[in-house]
C-alpha cells in the first residue's frame, strides 16, 4: 500500500494583512472634544444659568441707577457718564460669579475624564496626547468665546437701554466702548482655560473646584490692598484685577493713582499669559504623567 502525500492538497494559512489606520486629523479631534464637551448637561445648564445671571445683575444695576438718578448729588451725575453707565454694563460682582463659573467649567470639562477613567480610553485611541489636550483648549475656547459675546453685548444694549430713559446710556460708538465690551468677551475663555489647566494638573474634582476658587475669587479679594506696593502688583496680576480695569469698572478715584490700579497693557498681557501658562503646563507633562 502506497501512501502519497499531495503537497498540493496541502494548504498554508494566509497571514493575517496588517492594515494601517489612518491617524486621527485634529478636525477629527475636535469633532470628538465638541461631542464630549456638549453632551454633557451640566454644561449646557452652566452656561445658560450663567448667562441669564449675568444679563439679570446688568439689568438690575442699571434699573436701580434709574430709580435712584433723582437723589443722586451733582458730582456724582457729572461723572456718570460714561464711568458709571458703563459700570452698570458690567458690574463688578458680576465678575466673580462669572470667574466662578467660567472656571467650573473649565475644570469640569477635563477632571470628568479623569475621575471616569475615559481618558484612558482617549489617549488609547490617539496616542497623541499633545495634539487631544490641544484640541480641548480649543473647543473650550470657542465655546466660551462664543458665550462671552453673548453676555458682553447683551449685558451692554440692555443696561444702555434702561438707562436711556433719564438719557444717560451711551452708545457702542462711545470711545472705548468696544474696548470693554471685547474685554468682558474674552473674560469667560481666560476663566475657563485657567480652569481647565488646574484640572489637568489636578485630576480630582473637589481639589480643582477649590483652587480655581482660591486663584479666581481669593487671591483678588485677599490682595485687594494698598498697604504695600508688592501687594497692589500682585493683585493687579490677578485676571479679575485685570478685567477690572479693562472695563473701566475702576473709581475715579482710584484711576487718578497710577501706582494703584493696573495699566490696560498690562492689563492685556495678564489676560494673555494667565491662560497661557495654565494650559501650556499639562500640555508639557502630560507626556511623562500619563505612561
Amino acid at each position: 500500500m502506497t501512501t502519497r502525500y499531495a503537497s498540493a492538497s496541502i494548504s498554508t494559512p494566509a497571514s493575517p494583512q496588517v492594515v494601517d489606520e489612518p491617524r486621527a486629523r485634529f478636525r477629527d479631534l475636535l469633532a470628538s472634544e465638541w461631542t464630549k464637551l456638549w453632551s454633557l448637561r451640566s454644561i449646557r445648564w452652566a452656561l445658560l444659568t450663567t448667562v441669564l445671571a449675568i444679563l439679570a445683575m446688568s439689568a438690575n444695576a442699571a434699573r436701580s441707577d434709574v430709580s435712584n438718578w433723582p437723589n443722586y448729588p451733582a458730582d456724582t451725575k457729572d461723572h456718570f457718564v460714561p464711568l458709571w453707565s458703563m459700570g452698570d454694563a458690567f458690574p463688578n460682582n458680576s465678575s466673580f460669579i462669572l470667574a466662578l463659573a467660567a472656571g467650573s467649567i473649565g475644570a469640569i470639562a477635563i477632571v470628568g475624564e479623569y475621575s471616569s477613567g475615559m481618558i484612558r480610553t482617549t489617549f488609547a485611541a490617539v496616542p497623541a496626547r499633545r495634539a487631544v489636550l490641544g484640541a480641548k483648549v480649543v473647543v473650550l475656547t470657542a465655546l466660551m468665546l462664543a458665550a462671552g459675546l453673548v453676555m458682553a453685548f447683551g449685558s451692554f444694549w440692555i443696561s444702555q437701554a434702561i438707562l436711556s430713559s433719564q438719557h444717560i446710556g451711551i452708545s457702542i460708538g462711545q470711545p472705548n466702548a468696544l474696548r470693554c465690551i471685547l474685554a468682558d468677551a474674552v473674560f469667560p475663555a481666560v476663566c475657563a482655560l485657567i480652569g481647565l489647566g488646574l484640572g489637568a494638573l489636578i485630576r480630582h474634582s473637589a481639589t480643582t473646584m477649590v483652587m480655581v476658587t482660591v486663584v479666581l475669587l481669593l487671591l483678588p479679594t485677599l490682595l485687594n490692598s494698598n498697604l504695600h506696593q508688592w501687594v497692589i502688583d500682585l493683585h493687579n496680576a490677578t485676571p479679575v484685577a485685570a478685567w477690572q480695569r479693562l472695563v473701566f469698572v475702576l473709581g475715579p478715584d482710584m484711576l487718578g493713582d497710577p501706582g494703584y490700579h493696573p495699566t490696560l497693557t498690562g492689563s492685556v498681557v495678564v489676560f494673555l499669559l494667565w491662560p497661557l501658562v495654565a494650559v501650556l503646563l499639562p500640555v508639557l507633562t502630560v507626556r511623562h504623567r500619563d505612561h
